[in-house]
């Protein structure tokens, strides 16, 4: 039985994203909290700063979507149970829940 060549260029491309979604480079996972983003982001290869790393993984009021929005906030970092991270928010700046 032979495979059309879109079906199989599909499989291999849902792939690569899927694949590329476990990198922590790319930013923020659907699975992640704040803190696991953050230490996933300050802990990789690249090793961002807390800001850099604050402004990957935080979430904004309109869930992050460019389009038919206007002035979304940002949305305070949940950083309860990590106090060493909660000190770094403190030394940049920026909002969080204890």
């Amino acid at each position: 039985m032979k495979h059309k060549n879109g079906t199989a260029l599909g499989w291999v491309a849902g792939a690569a994203i899927l694949l590329a979604g476990c990198s922590s480079e790319i930013g923020r996972r659907p699975t992640d909290t704040d803190i696991s983003c953050l230490r996933a982001q300050m802990g990789a290869e690249l090793k961002l700063s807390f800001p850099l790393a604050a402004n990957t993984c935080q979430r904004m009021t309109d869930h992050n979507f460019v389009i038919g929005t206007k002035n979304p906030k940002p949305v305070p970092l949940n950083l309860r149970g990590a106090p060493d991270l909660q000190a770094l928010a403190d030394q940049y700046g920026y909002s969080y829940t204890r």
